[in-house]
């Protein structure tokens, strides 16, 4: 059997392929949407793709497994658990409980696991060219190494009241009768790895155990000793913002995202028909440039998407494809690039995407508002907006500012005022750039305080005569609503 892991670090997320070397035939489990690297991988190992399988309906990315069936001809297979209101909305076999995939001599046993979600499945692997006996658990967001999927993305993404106590429960009956019913020596491959938002610990390992996770997980002292209410409370303390695009996340992979087909590859567009279309605004521009080039100038309401291997999580923070359909131009060195940074945005839905230029000059300009740590006393009336995480924001911030995840800006636009300068700042700039230039476009007047809060600290410690010092708050972060 030959399993392979294929990770996307943008995103923290991991898809399997499995074949059997016997027969040439092979699966992928939670595959993305760009899908060559999954044909290229079957290919130099000489196997055919002859199913196609996902865990549970995702939040984070857009599922590749209808992309991936429809151009191998492969059998989709989706769970059939979680009841009316988790049935996927397109064509595909359905698998319950206990029921299995055979692959060549691999065997595949969907085990119903609900918790993160009410449908997921978790998949038992049995390589039946050397035992009968399972050897391997794909886990999904089930069991991560040294954590569990968080059970409330259904309540800050999709929509959901209180579901997170429910799923709470699920997910301690999930440990308790299926997880820890499996022989300690179960590798276990998980879903996603560290920097997902999809739990709060997870660790960068690409595999644990069974074994493992029972003696030394956060979680094992609660099951060993039945105690599913001092469960619940640890595993819903600290979970990290869930952003906003992952209810679009949700409600795309239920009803089946868009079969894109081959992409061809994108053009270089021509100077001025890219700047007769930022004018009258049916283009957007995205700067790929670091924040300190953007600062010295940009394009005018250009989105910023700074960080290289960030693209597909900030694009989707600063692009809702279901409000707004304006084509996508991209900034980049060569036609390379750009398909590398297209194969990102599609992995979040980020579609229209019509072409690449090289540089900026020729383009409607534009300069960003920078304002730096020591001219913050003097602007009375401007709002002070922090967009890092709760977490960030309550281990200390600038006094007076508000917390709003760079991540739900855009979706937060009534709580923010139009007549007033916004100041914001995350850590170091990056995320900043991201959601300030989200909100330049969406007609706010908005200041990046240059540094960000690094740079505040920086400023704090040296001035002889510091506005303020960070305020370290026991309690969670103003909510939204309060802001403005």
């Amino acid at each position: 059997m030959l399993l392979e892991r294929i990770y996307d670090h943008d995103l923290s997320q991991a898809s399997y392929l499995l074949g059997c070397q016997k027969t040439g035939e092979a699966i992928v489990v939670d595959p993305r949407r760009d899908i060559q690297e999954y044909l290229d991988l079957a290919a130099r190992n000489g196997l055919e793709i002859t199913a196609v399988t996902e865990t549970h309906i995702h939040a984070d990315y857009l599922s590749g497994s209808r992309e991936l069936a429809h151009a191998t001809g492969a059998t989709l297979w989706v769970s059939a658990e979680g009841g009316p209101d988790w049935q996927y909305g397109f064509e595909a076999e359905r698998l319950g409980d206990r029921d299995t995939i055979t692959v060549g001599l691999v065997t595949l046993q969907a085990l119903h696991t609900p918790g993160h979600t009410p449908e997921h499945l978790a998949f038992l692997v049995t390589d039946g060219a050397v035992t009968t006996d399972p050897g391997y658990l794909l886990s999904g967001d089930f069991v991560f190494a040294g954590d569990l999927g968080r059970p409330d993305l259904l309540d800050e993404a999709a929509g959901g009241v209180d579901t997170r106590f429910e799923g709470a429960r699920q997910l301690f009956a999930s440990l308790r009768d299926v997880f820890l019913a499996l022989p300690d020596h179960i590798q276990v491959f998980p879903g996603h790895g560290a920097g997902s938002p999809c739990g709060k610990a997870l660790g960068a390992l690409p595999s644990t155990s069974v074994g493992y996770e029972r003696l030394y997980s956060w979680w094992g002292r609660h099951l060993a000793a039945g105690d599913e209410d001092g469960f619940i409370q640890d595993l819903l303390d600290g979970q990290p913002d869930a952003h906003a695009y992952f209810g679009r996340m949700k409600h795309q992979n239920r009803q089946g995202p868009e079969v894109l087909a081959p992409r061809a590859a994108l053009p270089e567009l021509d100077i001025a028909m890219v700047a007769a279309g930022l004018e009258d605004r049916s283009l957007v521009l995205v700067d790929t440039r670091s924040v300190k080039a953007v600062h010295r100038g940009t394009v005018r309401d250009a989105l910023s998407l700074p960080n290289p291997d960030k693209v597909a999580s900030h694009g989707a923070w600063a692009y809702d494809p279901e409000q707004d359909s304006t084509p996508i131009v991209l900034l980049a060195g060569d036609g390379e690039q750009a398909q590398r940074l297209w194969d990102r945005l599609v992995r979040v839905g980020i579609d229209r995407v019509v072409g690449y230029v090289r540089g900026i000059e020729g383009l409607p300009s534009a300069t960003p508002l920078v304002l730096s740590p020591a001219d913050l006393d003097s602007a009375d009336d401007a709002v002070l907006l922090d967009v890092r995480s709760k977490g960030e924001y309550a281990d200390g911030h600038i006094p007076g500012a508000r917390q709003l995840n760079a991540g739900k800006v855009l979706w937060t636009q009534d709580a923010l005022p139009r007549q007033r300068v916004i100041v914001t700042y995350c850590q170091t700039g990056i995320r900043n750039s991201v959601a300030a230039s989200a909100l330049r476009r969406a007609g706010f007047t908005i200041a990046e305080l240059e540094g960000s809060y690094a740079g505040w600290q920086a400023w704090a410690t040296q001035s002889p005569e510091p506005s303020g010092s960070p305020v370290h708050d026991a309690g969670l972060a103003p909510t939204a609503e309060s802001v403005a």
